[in-house]
């Protein structure tokens, strides 16, 4: 009698584990279609200056939100881009144009020319209901292994308003599932096959995943990208505070030193000019010889300053003119960008 009881027991343990697998197979097959691969082109100064500028290409993932073409990512991934591309997972590949970019909470909204027909968008969430310990996947392209499955749970919530995990400014979730190189801007689903986190980041001293992946939560995306919505700059900078700003004679406490300028971007119409001189000052590394940003908008730069901007920008309408102060060659100058264009 016992015997049964323990075969029984044995074979109810297998074909729970045989149904679990088929519900990751069917949710895979169900999610897979709108998650993309996004590869970049972007200049950057090469080691020895002789060398001037390359083009080097850069590799994420993203995920499509609805039929017009509109396609979610990390801002890391496409803020300074030249050239975004995008691949779905037939292998069709699609051009695409930055339209709003958040590198203070590493979120981007990218549109495509195109869409392949029969697609079906993903969903967004609410990750306000997702609880510690619920079980998640990602889909994604590390390493530029496309449409690769991972799984795991929800380690732990993060506010993170401080930007002390990676510098992202946003609540994140916390996650062992493996996340790697190329998984940055794809999708964490929960076991509805809906979008609660866009990932961001990891942290590793190997390089490789350790269990310690980080996704912005998918409701401070959505704010992010459609309620505080900011327009793509196409640019990249360092804050300049301390040693840092006295010793590039920064005329007030910060400055924005612009590092990048992607090409046809905001930014490059503007006429801002991208640092090309490698430098080490105060212990860091950095590109100096561009322009320094004082003020946008009236708003000096300082480490809050993005707080006043957001609630001063929401009174201005699109295409208002915005003024930029900018040190350029030990001299002032002023530069003007119409707003969220």
């Amino acid at each position: 009698m016992g015997m049964r009881v323990t075969v029984s027991v044995f074979l109810s343990l297998v074909m729970s584990s045989i149904a679990f697998a088929a519900d990751y197979r069917k949710l895979f097959r169900e999610a897979d279609p709108a998650v993309v691969v996004i590869y970049t082109v972007e200049r950057q100064i090469a080691p020895g200056s002789r060398l001037g500028e390359v083009a080097l290409p850069g590799l994420g993932s993203g995920f499509l939100i609805d039929k017009d073409g509109h396609v979610i990512t990390a801002a890391h991934v496409v803020q300074t881009a030249d050239l975004v591309q995008v691949e779905f997972v037939d292998g069709a590949k699609v051009t695409a144009a930055v339209i709003a970019s958040d590198p203070v909470k590493d979120v981007a909204l990218i549109k495509l020319d195109k869409i392949p027909e029969n697609i079906e968008p993903a969903r967004l969430g609410h990750s306000d209901k997702v609880s510690i310990g619920e079980e998640v996947f990602v889909i994604g392209a590390p390493y530029g292994l496309s449409h690769t499955l991972s799984v795991g749970h929800i380690s732990a919530r993060h506010a993170n308003d401080q930007g002390t995990l990676g510098g992202v400014q946003a609540e994140t979730f916390q996650t062992d599932a493996a996340i790697n190189q190329g998984n940055s801007g794809g999708p964490m689903f929960n076991q509805r096959g809906e979008v609660i986190g866009v990932v961001s980041h990891i942290r590793s001293q190997s390089g490789g995943s350790e269990g310690l992946g980080f996704a912005v939560t998918s409701n401070a995306a959505r704010d992010a990208l459609f309620v505080s919505r900011m327009a793509w700059s196409g640019m990249s900078g360092t804050l300049l505070t301390g040693q840092l700003a006295e010793a590039l004679n920064v005329p007030q406490e910060s400055g924005y030193l612009v590092q990048k300028v992607a090409s046809n971007s905001p930014a490059s119409r503007m006429g801002l000019r991208q640092s090309r001189l490698p430098a080490s000052i105060a212990g860091q590394e950095l590109l100096i010889g561009g322009d320094i940003i004082l003020s946008v908008g009236g708003v000096k730069i300082s480490p809050g300053m993005m707080v006043e901007f957001r609630e001063k920008s929401k009174d201005m309408e699109s295409g208002e003119l915005i003024l930029l102060k900018v040190l350029r060659g030990g001299k002032i100058i002023a530069l003007t960008a119409p707003f969220g264009k």
